[in-house]
């Protein structure tokens, strides 16, 4: 058996490392390594509450809206009020705005280049993906950068700025919007909703949220040229269906909240078709293979101190579990849990998550949230208040339970005395990319790329690095 090193990657945010063991061709175990040590936890213990709001941000540059966000509720929720309606609409309206800035820039930039590898010259649509999706000379990413700059403007409307904006509030966001910005904003995702329409799907958002069986998304793939219908001709020749099974347990703490619910629930979907309700409570953080001293082994009692000389130790990642299990997040567990039926069904056919699957609903979920976009726009009462003034108590403890990109983002912060007593962080990529817990269980990756067939091309396989990348990737909220 040869071990082998995958990594640096490039195309990432931040550093990875994945140590795998292959035995003629196949991955018999996969070790997933955060390589890089952070201490954003440490740097927020001691300071006043409010600091999370300039601290938390900055984890990262590409989902920075969704941590100011998890930072904002988590202090809400320690104060027990409620931000104002007009502040929940706003905070969404950016919220989403990133996100689907980000689902498309993993499409474009990160995930579809690895198709114009020289691993797949013969097959009938490799001039075709070359042409579209190679990376720096590909028309896709030439036309899409522009239409995402366009998209984040809608940051500059409601925060000023991005990233790092101090927009985000526990009483809502700072910034009134007029009926003149209203127009901009609805302006501005009409032209994303062109590019969508004529680009991406080459088909209305109406028909692309309509799909609901796998029959239906072979015939919309069958009958287009647009890029999501190159994408899923290129996955039924590969099989991507059958490529990087997830764990069967897939997680979302719901999505784009206000007073009163959210637009997407939160809860735990099975692969076998159950649906529970949500456990925060069930929620852990395992350290037995990872460089951390052990502490409390929940996210509200633990703390993080880093041991970089620890035995068995290979990630500067914890592994997050579920009732004591790994559980997948991102915008297929969304899906899943929120009973969408296209992807439901394509979870059944293969009994679980899978390459295709992933890339699937990030792309039905941008749909989904440029439609809810123009909806929210329209709640908006713009004469009534956008923030509600919070005071802090002096000791308490909350959770702020958001839903990023790339899946479930969890803030827990203790306060004692007017200053931060411990802040825990629990990022999407945490629980996809964790190591191994204590029983020796791989986080989702790891078991996603055992039994891997490299075809003897090892950590040079473009199959590895489609089930790695179908994770989306963010190593520095991973080593926050």
């Amino acid at each position: 058996m040869n071990r082998v090193i995958a990594g640096p990657f490039n195309r990432v945010e931040g550093d990875l490392e994945v140590s795998l063991d292959i035995e003629d061709g196949i991955i018999e175990r996969a070790e997933v390594t955060t390589t890089l040590y952070r201490g954003f936890e440490q740097m927020l213990a001691g300071r006043p509450g409010l600091d999370a709001l300039v601290i938390a941000p900055r984890i990262c540059g590409i989902c920075s809206v969704s941590q100011s966000i998890a930072a904002a509720s988590a202090l809400r929720n320690l104060a027990g009020g409620r931000a104002a309606p007009n502040g929940y609409i706003a905070a969404n309206l950016a919220h989403a705005a990133e996100n689907i800035a980000d689902h498309l820039t993993h499409f474009y930039l990160f995930f579809m280049p690895d198709f114009a590898r020289d691993e797949y010259r013969g097959r009938s649509w490799f001039d075709g993906v070359v042409s579209r999706f190679k990376a720096v000379s590909g028309g896709g990413s030439a036309q899409f950068l522009p239409m995402r700059k366009r998209l984040l403007e809608v940051m500059g409307v409601i925060a000023g700025k991005w990233p790092h904006s101090l927009a985000f509030q526990p009483g809502g966001t700072t910034r009134a919007i007029d009926v003149g910005e209203r127009v901009q904003l609805l302006t501005l995702l009409g032209e994303f909703q062109v590019f969508l329409e004529q680009a991406l799907y080459g088909a209305s958002l109406d028909t692309i949220l309509s799909l609901e069986t796998e029959e239906e998304l072979t015939a919309y793939a069958e009958a287009g040229t647009a890029d999501f219908c190159q994408f899923l001709r290129l996955a039924d020749d590969l099989s991507l269906a059958e490529l990087g099974k997830g764990p069967g347990r897939l997680l979302s703490f719901g999505a784009y909240h206000t007073a009163d619910g959210s637009l997407l629930p939160s809860g735990v979907f099975l692969a076998d078709g159950t649906l529970t309700a949500l456990d925060v409570g069930g929620i852990s953080e395992d350290v037995a293979h990872s460089w951390f001293l052990p502490s409390g082994d929940r996210p509200w009692n633990s703390e993080t101190v880093p041991s970089a000389e620890k035995e068995r130790a290979y990630s500067w990642a914890k592994a997050p579990r579920l009732g004591k299990m790994p559980a997948e997040a991102g915008a297929v567990a969304r899906l899943a849990v929120a009973g969408h039926p296209l992807i439901r069904a394509l979870i059944a056919r293969t009994g679980a998550t899978s390459v295709r699957t992933r890339i699937v609903a990030r792309l039905i979920e941008t749909a989904l949230l440029v439609h809810s976009m123009r909806g929210w726009l329209r709640e908006l009462r713009l004469k009534d208040e956008f923030c509600r003034h919070f005071a802090l108590p002096d000791t308490a403890t909350g959770s702020g339970l958001v839903e990023a990109a790339r899946g479930a983002l969890g803030h827990w912060v203790s306060i004692r005395d007017d200053r931060i007593e411990r802040y825990q962080i629990i990022a999407p990529t945490t629980w996809n990319f964790s190591p191994r817990d204590a029983d020796g269980v791989p986080g989702p990756l790891e078991s996603a790329l055992a039994g891997l067939d490299t075809g003897g091309l090892g950590a040079k396989s473009a199959a590895l690095q489609h089930v790695i990348r179908s994770f989306d990737p963010c190593m520095v909220c991973t080593a926050h």
